[in-house]
């Protein structure tokens, strides 16, 4: 590389090749970074063209006292470069590239017997590190994997040789309930400790096929030597990590390592979203806010920013693909815009990540007075609806081991609870714990309802579940002949992700977004009113299993009873007179009949 300074006179003495150029003012101070494939051709851009410039751009060269270049041997050189010293410097004109200092990782320690925990501190001489982590729930569920899987110590003792030796430390309760087998004490070799810590390893890199090929084999070599209790360990091991993988969006499994990268912008601000694939699977997902200084294009923003994003996450993927073409002439990385196919699809994801954040980010800014109104626009906008849904109503299950299922739906009109039009379902086509069933009959006695009543149907409707609980509510709307013509989202409890219908990618709204929480309010009342529903049932029915077994009492009069009293003590204070007035005299006698003889028995 070869620095060379002029001042903006002397642009006529630039090379055509590519490189880096500063901008200086006039207090020797660097106030822009940028990269060029022809230095000459780019700084001159600057000077030359003043019809057109934004007032931003304006400024800056105003400002320009002394260019600095430095020649490099190709353009993607050269990206790398303005990345280094735009994040050394913090030039005022260029974009603001902020490092994700507060969040965690993930780190395997260098030490003897190595540990396996998070940390927001970033300091390599202490061991390998995994992240950063956006998402702290996805994070605390991969070091719960690793630690329910393999026998890794949480103590933070210095295991050396020596200290072992000397038998200083001794085995904790970790040890008794199965978690760590001792190597304070000795009593686990170091050779076998590794191989844990391998395995542990291959699951941070995203690469879950290892250790389950690992723990299939041990399981079969134990099974071999008759020892089915071990065999057994590894087969629940095993099933730990065919369970957390299901949870994974899968893309490919012929997809192995990419990177994928989109941009959406308007004058202001820039979003950029990534997506990780390890081995088939979406294991990262990030979208950036960029607010432009200058009028930078999406390709130098989306180049500067893909250096950072892959310098940040330590990617080492061969194979980027973007929506905006990048002329960067490497022949480190393939950078390419797919055409079609699965990963022309996952840029299109990606695009739908950035499109929502920009439309969150101008829904934060609007000066809407009304909260309510505000929250409604921005999930229109989140969701893509057509109308504002100023109606919505969300639907959950509930039963226990198959008891008493029951159904409930809550209505929000306005972003408030309608609690008048909340309403509860036994469920009467459907034997055990089916919830797709379940869904599928309360969705459609709603709606068959309101038809036969010709009610106004609601602008939204959401479905306490992921994708098997939703397509069970399409299948009722699409018996009504209703399905398109009423939007519906099924919302999965895990990670607060949304489904469409008949899309196999959940969007991801901003979790402190206004939207997102009147979705989960949704939820959850309609959750709390099927719960109390379902225990209301259960404790009824055992009541009314008493009472329905004395001749000449009916499921009609027990209700009446029920709904009168309240409790099986209230109905035996009860007055002759207010039992008479409810149910007759014949039917009182019959129930004052039963009191007493259970009086004389107990």
């Amino acid at each position: 590389m070869e620095d060379t300074r002029i001042v903006p006179g002397e642009i006529s003495k630039l090379p055509d090749s590519p490189g880096v150029y500063r901008y200086f003012n006039d207090e020797n101070k660097l106030i822009y970074v940028g990269k060029a494939k022809s230095l000459r051709k780019r700084v001159g851009s600057y000077f030359n063209k003043s019809v057109g410039t934004n007032r931003k751009t304006l400024k800056l060269v105003s400002e320009i006292r002394q260019i600095e270049v430095t020649l490099v041997n190709n353009e993607f050189d050269a990206l790398l470069l303005e990345n280094s010293l735009i994040k050394q410097n913090q030039p005022k004109y260029n974009i603001l590239l902020k490092d994700d200092k507060t969040y965690p990782y993930i780190c395997v320690s260098n030490e003897r017997f190595p540990r396996i925990y998070s940390t927001r501190k970033f300091i390599p001489s202490k061991g390998t590190y995994y992240g950063p982590f956006t998402n702290l729930r996805a994070m605390g569920n991969i070091i719960k994997l690793i630690h329910s899987t393999f026998t890794i110590r949480t103590c933070r003792y210095d295991l050396s040789e020596e200290n072992i030796e000397k038998g200083k430390f001794k085995v904790c309760l970790e040890y008794h309930i199965g978690n760590c087998l001792g190597p304070c004490e000795g009593l686990q070799k170091e050779e076998d400790y590794l191989k844990d810590i391998e395995q542990a390893t291959n699951i941070l890199k995203g690469n879950l096929s290892l250790p389950k090929s690992y723990f299939k084999s041990q399981m079969v070599a134990a099974a071999e030597k008759l020892d089915y209790e071990k065999a057994q360990v590894f087969k629940e091991k095993l099933e730990s990590l065919d369970q957390y993988q299901a949870h994974s969006v899968i893309v490919n499994p012929k997809i192995t390592d990419i990177d994928v990268f989109s941009i959406i912008s308007d004058e202001k601000y820039a979003f950029v979203n990534y997506l990780r694939i390890k081995n088939g699977t979406i294991n990262l997902s990030k979208t950036s806010e960029i607010r432009k200084k200058l009028n930078e294009s999406d390709e130098q923003i989306l180049g500067l920013l893909m250096i950072e994003i892959r310098d940040q996450y330590r990617s080492a993927a061969k194979e980027i693909v973007v929506n905006k073409i990048l002329e960067l002439g490497t022949d480190k990385v393939n950078i390419h815009v797919p055409q079609r196919g699965d990963k022309h699809k996952l840029v299109q994801l990606s695009l739908k990540n950035a499109l929502f954040a920009k439309k969150e980010k101008y829904l934060s800014l609007d000066n809407v007075k009304d909260k309510g109104n505000r929250v409604l626009k921005q999930l229109q906008a989140d969701l893509q609806l057509k109308e504002l849904p100023v109606h919505i109503e969300c639907f959950d299950n509930s039963n226990i081991q198959g008891t008493n299922p029951v159904a409930s739906m809550v209505c929000f009109k306005m972003g408030r609870p309608s609690k008048k039009d909340y309403r509860h379902y036994k469920i009467k086509t459907v034997v055990g714990a089916d919830d797709f069933g379940s869904m599928t009959e309360v969705v459609g006695r709603r709606y068959k309802r309101l038809q036969d009543e010709n009610a106004d149907l609601p602008k939204l409707i959401v479905i306490d579940g992921g994708k098997g609980q939703l397509s069970a509510a399409c299948v009722a709307l699409k018996e009504l002949k209703l399905y398109g013509s009423i939007p519906i989202i099924g919302i999965a409890k895990r990670l607060e992700e949304i489904y469409f219908p008949e899309d196999s990618f959940p969007i991801h709204i901003d979790k402190k977004s206004e939207a997102l929480r009147l979705i989960q309010r949704l939820r959850d009342e309609a959750h709390r009113f099927a719960i109390n529903f379902h225990r209301d049932l259960r404790s009824k029915n055992s009541f009314q299993f008493e009472l329905e077994t004395v001749d000449g009492i009916g499921a009609s009069t027990v209700d009446k009873l029920m709904k009168e009293f309240k409790t099986m003590g209230k109905i035996e204070l009860a007055a002759t007179s207010e039992l008479e007035a409810l149910i007759g005299k014949s039917k009182t006698k019959i129930v004052t009949n039963y009191f007493n003889k259970k009086k004389e028995a107990d």
